[in-house]
């Protein structure tokens, strides 16, 4: 069996999309916390994972983007914290097969660090090495750092890691297209963020989520020219909008795919989908892909 390195190395990595789209498709209410489902609805969290899998999906990430310690006190399942991430990881194993890989997900906090917010980078830096110890004791290969607009977050995500972990760390940044080019919400430019992940121990580097796929080819070619490591791209199917009462996400699988197809012909490595994305935009990412 080959190594998530490996991979990268020979055919790249494709991704999953979105799992809080899809819950929602399964009929689980917004607003729900999406990480309790993997207590009380752990064959509905299984189907997805095996929906992007069967799609043409390499790689599924666990359902732990809100998992934290500090995040699940918001709802008051702090004490769930490791049967959360625990029961994530072994739904998520379940699922794959030989060369086919499991990311463990880490996002924001729900707060901001010291000196915006409240939450010191010593107590993010714990928050971040407990779930990582339970996701990376219950068989993750890699981890994913994403949708971080701080990059001190980012930065206390992967100390966290590498504290209690030595498998690879994909991290990505959300970036805002400004009229000073590309920028996160608290003014880092691409280059140097990139290169700060990098320094930190990254071992893949990139954007996901805030900008649909079109914008995003832009984005991902200025990362792609900064770095040497594997980049990783995973946009939203375009900005969201409001219909019926209902957020609506405007790009087609076909639209989204053909832009994911020209990041992938920049030399990006690992593609996947965020926010609105679903298995039939990964389907049509593999047909072009191959």
């Amino acid at each position: 069996m080959m190594t998530v390195i490996e991979h990268i190395k020979r055919t790249g990595l494709l991704l999953d999309g979105a799992m809080g789209t899809m819950l929602m498709r399964k009929g689980i209410k917004s607003g729900t916390v999406s990480e309790l489902m993997n207590l009380e609805k752990p064959d509905i969290v299984l189907d997805i994972h095996r929906t992007y899998l069967d799609a043409g999906s390499d790689m599924i990430t666990t359902n732990t983007f809100g998992g934290s310690g500090i995040k699940l006190k918001k709802a008051g399942l702090e004490n769930e914290t490791e049967d959360i991430n625990r029961s994530a990881a072994t739904i998520a194993r379940q699922a794959v097969s030989q060369d086919q890989f499991v990311a463990g997900d880490i996002g924001p906090l729900g707060d901001m660090l010291q000196p915006f917010g409240l939450i010191s980078s010593d107590e993010a830096q714990q928050n971040f090495s407990e779930q990582a110890y339970f996701l990376a004791d219950a068989g993750v290969d890699v981890f994913i750092v994403e949708t971080m607009f701080d990059i001190n977050e980012s930065l206390a995500a992967i100390r966290g890691i590498l504290a209690v972990s030595d498998l690879p760390i994909f991290a990505t940044l959300t970036f805002e297209n400004t009229s000073n080019g590309f920028n996160t919400i608290m003014g880092n430019p691409v280059s140097d963020s990139m290169k700060i992940l990098i320094d930190a121990g990254a071992t893949a580097v990139g954007a996901n989520c805030s900008i649909g796929s079109d914008h995003m080819v832009k984005l991902a070619e200025e990362i792609r020219n900064c770095v040497k490591t594997p980049v990783i791209i995973q946009p939203n199917a375009g900005i969201p909008e409001m219909k019926e009462g209902r957020l609506h996400y405007p790009e087609s699988p076909a639209y989204y795919a053909r832009n994911v197809k020209a990041i992938k012909d920049i030399g990006v490595e690992i593609v996947g989908g965020c926010c609105g994305t679903a298995p039939e935009y990964i389907s049509e990412i593999k047909r072009l892909l191959t």
